[in-house]
This record gives structure tokens, sequence and C-alpha cells, in this order.
């Protein structure tokens, strides 16, 4: 099937944004997207009209979860079934918000992957992760519970794996793998939703990073590293992480060291918002979130000015959209970023064309509007270059396509 997209405004996810454009979909790719006195003709194709076309959003830090609280200690008290049921109301969420691919660091998107990939439900394409390895005690332990049960848990196939020691983590990194993970996700610093532990601080060793970042390497995976202290940056950076995620406490060194190294910095300004806007986390937790959050403006406005990559991503976990830090509110995100000094096309950049260089060799060709991409776009109703808060409201989205088919409208 031939699909023509006819619009005054292309906004084609890396480049200048082009007035009066087609964009030309054959079956699941796109094979032209350009001016329109160049366009090829296409008499059976079914022709689409919109005030504005943009690729695909990318999701670069989500949790596919089924959880309907943030305190993530009840997670083991669950049946999975239950809350895998709900996270099937989240991939529609998403596909409705305008997002087209998630990288899943960390939840049941390992097994939700399989379901979309069959077509037995329709959501975005999955690129997860399975467990978040945490030292013990780190961010990603459950730090009310005993430390036998947390064991359990992951043991079981649970969203959260301890390992310490380099030897455990490579064996950690290899359950993932054997679980056909896209991407490994680790905890490098302390956390803000988890009890004990200090953001600050570094938590696995460098051997141990420099053990997990060559086990997935061998598999051509990369590793994104939860990191908001600059001593689990600097040591992530080191070891030869993919991303870092958060970034709190970045500074000149570190932004240096991510130009040098290429990596990308994910810093989800979503979850902060939403949480101290709602006041839904732990009372441990918005005492941690409160001290660090204009700390985390400053680090993502002074990326941005040094040159740093950075690729869109929420922190977005909770199903239903009664709740805050629920799926479906991911265009939030670019409005964010606006405030930290982006502009709206690099706001959009960010999350399009800059998403799928979080994946590594895993990387899929998407995230733009151009010959041999993946045909997943959008339609809107207004232009989001002139109020980037269009992208925030799933409303003015008024049709997606996932590999050229229509999933929205």
């Amino acid at each position: 099937m031939t699909l023509r997209f006819e619009t005054p405004l292309l906004i084609p996810g890396r480049g200048d944004p082009l007035p009066d454009a087609v964009v030309v979909v054959d079956e699941s790719t796109v094979s032209y997207a350009g001016p329109a006195l160049t366009a090829p003709d296409t008499p059976e194709a079914t022709t689409v009209t919109a005030p504005a076309v943009m690729p695909g959003m990318w999701e670069c830090h989500g949790h596919f979860l089924g959880a309907r609280s943030l305190d993530f200690s009840r997670l083991p008290q669950e049946p999975v079934a239950v809350r895998a049921a709900r996270a099937t109301v989240d991939l529609r969420a998403a596909l409705d918000a305008g997002v087209t691919s998630v990288r899943e660091v960390g939840g049941l998107g390992v097994y939700l992957a399989r379901v979309v990939d069959e077509g037995l439900v329709t959501g975005p394409a999955i690129y997860a992760a399975g467990a978040i390895l945490s030292t013990t005690g780190g961010h990603g332990d459950l730090h009310g519970h005993p430390l036998s049960w947390v064991h359990d848990f992951g043991a079981h196939g649970g969203e959260l794996r301890l390992a310490d020691g380099p030897a455990e983590c490579a064996r950690a990194v290899r359950e993932q793998l054997r679980r056909n993970a896209k991407v490994i996700k680790v905890c490098a610093s302390g956390g803000v939703l988890s009890e004990v532990d200090h953001p600050i601080h570094q938590q696995f060793t460098d051997a141990e990073l420099r053990a997990m970042v060559e086990v997935a390497g061998l598999a051509d995976r990369v590793v994104a590293a939860h990191c908001h202290g600059k001593p689990g940056i600097m040591a992530a950076l080191a070891a030869g992480v993919r991303t870092i995620e958060h970034g709190t406490y970045l500074d000149e060194e570190a932004a240096a060291a991510m130009r040098e190294t290429g990596a990308v910095l994910v810093p989800t300004r979503t979850i902060i918002r939403d949480i101290l806007d709602s006041e839904a986390a732990p009372a441990y937790a918005m005492e941690k979130l409160t001290a660090l959050a204009d700390q985390h403006t400053a680090a993502v406005t002074l990326a941005h000015e040094a040159g740093v990559t950075v690729a869109m991503g929420t922190d977005l976990a909770l199903s239903g959209a009664d709740l805050p830090v629920s799926w479906g509110r991911n265009g939030q995100e670019l409005p964010l970023l606006v405030e930290c000094g982006f502009t709206p096309l690099a706001a959009i950049e960010a999350a399009t064309a800059c998403g799928p260089a979080t994946l590594g060799p895993q990387a899929p060709r998407s995230g733009q509007l151009a010959p041999g991409y993946d045909a997943d776009l959008l339609t809107l109703d207004a232009d989001p270059l002139a109020d980037i808060a269009v992208l925030a409201d799933p409303a003015h989205i008024t049709g997606v396509w996932k590999r050229g088919v229509r999933v929205k409208g």
C-alpha cells in the first residue's frame, strides 16, 4: 500500500523544516520526503493532508510496570498477570501520545514486545532492558523488604535484579540477554524513589561497571546507566556506557566526557515535574527530589549548551490517566526541554532523530522522515514549532502511523 502525505509543514526529525512538502510511504518504509514540486507521481496512493507532519516520537526512558503507585515496594505483592494487563493500556496511551518507539529501561517490556510483534496487541515498537540491575542496597533494591525476598523476586523474573562483584554482574547481564533484552539498564548511582541510598553516591564499582558493559557489548547491546551524582556519571562513562539517565549533578567536566565518548543524555524532566506537582511519592522520596530538582534543571541546561546529545525520556511508569507519572503524558517532556533552553525544533529532534542512538547497534532506521527510514509518523492539527505544547496534548495528534500502518485516527 502506498500513502502520500501532503502538508504545508514537514518536520523531518533532523534538519530544517520544509514548507509545502510531501512524504511518500511504500508499505512500511519512507520512499520520499521533500518538496511537493519534486515529489513523484503516485496516482495509486491514498492521500492524507494535515497542517503538520513529523516522525513518530521516541520514548527513551519509560517503564511498563503496570503499577498504580510510586511505592514500588508493592511490585512483588501484585500478580504479574494483573500488572501486564494494565500495561496493555499503557501501550495504547503511548501511541495516542505520538510515541511509536519505546526504549523501556526496566519492566515488563521484554514480554510485551513479543505480544506486540505477534500482532495480538497494538503498541509501539519496544526495545526493552528486562530487569534493572542494582547493587545490594542500591537504587534497584527494595529496602523495606527482607533481602531474601528481593533476591527471590529477581530470580523469578522480577523487574529488579541485585548483583555484587564483577562475576555476578556479568551473570545478571547474561540473564537479561537470555530474555532478549535489547539494552541493559544499571543503577550507577543512588536514586530518589529508593528509600535509604543517596542520589549522589556511586554504587557499582568501576570493575563491576566494566564487566557489565563488556558482556553487553559482546552481544551488540549497550548499557543505560541511571546516574544522578557525578561520581557515578564519570565511572559509567569511563566504563563505556552509552547513555546517562537523569544526569542531575552533571557539570562541565562530565559534559566534556560525554561529548568525547559520544554518550547520550536522557534527562527525564517529566517525572520530576509530575512528582513535585502531585506530591504522589513517599515522604522520603519527596525530600530527596525537592533537594535536587533545581540542580537537575541547571544540569540539563548546561548539557544542552555544551553540545551534549540529548534524547527524550520521561521515566513514566504508572498505568491510568487518572494518575501522575502515567503513560500518555510523554509529550510533556518537550515543553520542559524548551524551558531548559532548547528551541522547539531541537526538542523535536531530541524526541525523534536522537532516539535510536540510545540503542547503539540495536538501533533501527527510525526517528526521521527520509528515504529508507521506517514509516513511523504523526499528523498534527497545529504547528509545534510555533507552540511546542501542541505535542504535550494528544488531542492535537490527529493520526499516528507505525511502519506504515495507521494506529490512531
